[in-house]
């Protein structure tokens, strides 16, 4: 077997990265788009009264032993923020989850039951984008790695190559309107969402950071795609002009 041509090999380097980022992307998007840590943050929540053996300071308390029982008037001497918790809490696409009071777990709820009836339709549409970010991404890690793989010919390959590379663009395309529009929502949601949800503190998560992490290594991906279609090319046509030349010089075909 003939030891490959370095223009060959540097086509299979380019090649293998160009499938290493798409691969890269595709894990960080499903990753992202499966978690609740897309935004984070904290909720004031009123203290509970105190009940049975309940200490710390997690629960008003009073100093008569049925002070929580009786109906009267009762004067809490606690002022400003002594009255409140804070509440950790982190959101994603799916569902948002917050810790609990005096208890072990979280409590979770669907995210899109928490958003904004007019802005459910942005929500779903973030969601379908999503959804076909992640199968085009497929899409072009299936097509790189035919290309890497098996292919007939050297032609077959730039084929299979300028699709994939379309099918990567498009990809990301998609990821860059899913992210803003999810973010747009998550804004909206914490301005008009239930009183019972709406955040004190928040910032954007490790999911958040990583689905952009996603769209970056998608462009990367079909930026090295692109660029290793026009060096084949420019390649293939330097070739075509070299063997001109030399079926010239060989055969001195007169000038007409």
């Amino acid at each position: 077997r003939m030891p490959a041509s370095v223009p060959e090999v540097e086509r299979r380097h380019r090649a293998s990265a160009a499938f290493s980022l798409s691969f890269l992307s595709l894990v960080f998007s499903i990753t992202a788009f499966g978690s609740s840590y897309w935004c984070e943050g904290t909720r004031k929540v009123a203290k509970p009264f105190c009940t049975g053996e309940s200490k710390g300071d997690l629960c008003i308390r009073f100093n008569g032993p049925d002070a929580n029982n009786n109906q009267a008037v009762q004067y809490i001497w606690e002022t400003g923020d002594d009255k409140f918790v804070e509440r950790k809490f982190h959101a994603g696409i799916w569902y948002s989850c917050e810790e609990m009071i005096n208890e072990d777990g979280e409590k979770c709820r669907s995210f899109v039951s928490l958003t904004p009836a007019s802005d459910r339709g942005v929500l779903w549409l973030s969601i379908v984008a999503e959804l076909l970010y992640i199968i085009l991404l497929l899409m072009g890690n299936i097509l790189m790695s035919v290309e890497m793989c098996y292919y007939s010919s050297v032609i077959d390959g730039l084929k299979i190559n300028a699709f994939s590379a379309v099918v990567t663009v498009l990809a990301g395309l998609l990821g860059m309107v899913a992210h803003m529009m999810y973010t747009t929502v998550f804004q909206m949601t914490v301005n008009l969402g239930p009183e019972d949800w709406r955040p004190h503190t928040w910032d954007y998560g490790w999911s958040y950071c990583l689905a952009w992490a996603s769209f970056a290594c998608c462009m990367a991906a079909a930026v090295t795609t692109i660029n290793k279609y026009t060096k084949t090319i420019l390649e293939f046509k330097h070739k075509r002009k070299k063997l001109e030349r030399s079926l010239k010089i060989t055969y001195k075909f007169p000038d007409h």
